[in-house]
Parts: C-alpha cells; sequence; structure tokens
C-alpha cells in the first residue's frame, strides 16, 4: 500500500500495540479504578461540595474521551513498515520544506505515531499537510491559515519516518 487513505493514520508495530494496551487498560481496570473513585467519593456525602467526588468525575470523563479517541485513531490505523521511499508525500513521511521562508522539519501524520521522538507533527488534515500530500521534493503549494491568509510552501527533502 503506498498511499494512505484520507483519515488512516499510519503506525509502526510498536506504537500500534502500545496504544493497544491503553485502550485495554483504560477500557478494563482503568474503567474499574475510576468506578470505585466515584463511589468511595460518594459515600463521603453531599455530593455538591464534594471536591474527590467532582475531580473523580472530571476524570472519568477524560479517560472516556481517550478511549473513543484510541478506538478511532486504531479502527483508521495503518501498521507496519514505513511507506515507500518514492520521494512522495504521504502519511508517515518526514517533509523538509520552506515554509513562508522559514525552513521546517516535520512528520506527516499522528502524533501517536512519534511519540518517543522530538519532531513537530502534522495531521493529513491539517490545512498544511492537506496541501502537501502527493507532492514531491522541488514541488511548491500554498494552504490558508487560520487566520485567512495564503502561506508558500517549497518542499525539501522527503524520507520516510524511521522512528
Amino acid at each position: 500500500m503506498t498511499q494512505t487513505q484520507p483519515g488512516t493514520t499510519w503506525l509502526t508495530q510498536e506504537a500500534y500495540n502500545r496504544l493497544k494496551a491503553e485502550l485495554e487498560y483504560l477500557s478494563g481496570p482503568g474503567r474499574a479504578e475510576i468506578a470505585e473513585k466515584i463511589d468511595a467519593a460518594r459515600q463521603e456525602g453531599d455530593l455538591k461540595e464534594n471536591g474527590g467526588y467532582h475531580a473523580a468525575r472530571e476524570e472519568q470523563g477524560k479517560q472516556e474521551a481517550r478511549i473513543l479517541q484510541l478506538t478511532e485513531l486504531l479502527r483508521n490505523a495503518h501498521v507496519g513498515e514505513p511507506p515507500p521511499d518514492d520521494g512522495i508525500i504521504e502519511s508517515g513521511m518526514v517533509v523538509t520544506a520552506t515554509i513562508a521562508g522559514r525552513e521546517r522539519t516535520f512528520l506527516l501524520g499522528s502524533r501517536e505515531s512519534a511519540s518517543d521522538v522530538d519532531i513537530d507533527v502534522y495531521s493529513e488534515s491539517s490545512p498544511l499537510g492537506a496541501a502537501l500530500v502527493g507532492k514531491k521534493s522541488g514541488d511548491t503549494a500554498t494552504y490558508t491559515a487560520p487566520n485567512g491568509a495564503q502561506i508558500e510552501v517549497k518542499v525539501g527533502e522527503v524520507k520516510p519516518f524511521r522512528g
């Protein structure tokens, strides 16, 4: 598979395994732990002034949001080797480009696939990512910034992410 479909996230096998383990923990033991915290706080009395109860409920909400995020991410993940070293920008590629006159190097893909590496990450669905998908070294593209400005990008080096 050389081109990932829009909405697909490229992940190494290691990143996939780590995220799957996190989802399994949050969906099982993690949910049980939160339920116990909520129950213990509920037994302390008046819920209106019970800070522990409200904190546990907030933690539960964040955990449920993370479960949904991980479920969607893993459902749409392309797991395996990095994309081919063909110089075409797609998810899983490290791109060096001149953006508005400033050279930047970043990974096109998901922060989850580069959590152990200090590199900027842009999604394929971001304005920059969407403008660059399918381009290659030497190409230029423009995208609209959130403030409405048109930003020019000149693509430099394109190589697969090796983690």
